[in-house]
Formats: C-alpha cells, sequence, structure tokens
C-alpha cells in the first residue's frame, strides 16, 4: 500500500467486518495509531472501508481530500464479490472522477477484502 514508518493514515468506516490483521499490519509498518476524522489532521493517506448501501462515495471521497496531504493516496476498501456489502467496480470509478481522483490500481488485500487506490489529478490533467 506504500506506507511507510512515521506515515499518519486516516481510517473511515471501520466497523466489526472489517480485516483486523490488515489494520494491525499497517499500523506495524507506520508506528503510528489511526487518525479519526475528529482530529483534522493533514494525513499521508486513507483508507476507507466502503460497503454497498454506506452513502454517496463521492461525498465521503471529497470528505477524505479535506486531511490528505497533496500526494497521499486514498484507499477505497471493499468486501469481494459474494461478501455482504459488496461494491461493483464500476462504482467507484463513476466516483473518483467526480471527486477529482483517479484510479491507479485494484487488487484482493485480505481474505474478504479489495483495495482499490484512488490519487489526485494532476493540475492540467483531466
Amino acid at each position: 500500500m506504500g506506507f511507510k514508518e512515521g506515515d499518519l493514515v486516516l481510517e473511515v468506516g471501520r466497523s466489526g467486518g472489517c480485516d483486523e490483521s490488515l489494520r494491525k499490519a499497517i499500523s506495524a509498518i507506520t508506528k503510528t495509531e489511526f487518525v479519526d476524522s475528529d482530529a483534522h489532521e493533514v494525513v499521508d493517506g486513507v483508507i476507507i472501508w466502503w460497503r454497498d448501501g454506506d452513502g454517496d462515495l463521492v461525498d465521503e471521497l471529497m470528505d477524505a481530500l479535506t486531511y490528505l496531504s497533496e500526494n497521499g493516496p486514498i484507499w477505497v476498501l471493499t468486501p469481494k464479490v459474494g461478501r455482504d456489502g459488496h461494491v461493483e467496480p464500476s462504482d467507484i470509478q463513476d466516483a473518483a472522477p467526480t471527486a477529482g481522483l483517479t484510479q491507479t490500481s485494484s487488487f484482493s488485500i485480505a481474505a474478504d477484502w479489495s483495495a482499490t487506490r484512488l490519487v489526485a489529478r494532476k493540475a492540467g490533467k483531466r
């Protein structure tokens, strides 16, 4: 995911169904606690646990951008196909450009979760 020691990571949408081993692995790399949206700090990356029915993804992405450093990624973590709350990849692909983001990669990150990396579009690109 590209995190390194000292990075601050905002975590959004955590609930009982999140992958705790993935969370622990990220914390072990960064050696920091996750930041929540109450902290209002600039962060190096954002993790959004997103499920079908969670609301408006564009709004969530726009909110995440307010905390994100200039070059930080937003990771949208969604349940895999066949899991409760699965989100169609096209939902993320549709939401990203509206929020001013570009999708760079998608892959399986845990037994029940897929990850999609989004980054801010560079100035002058559309």
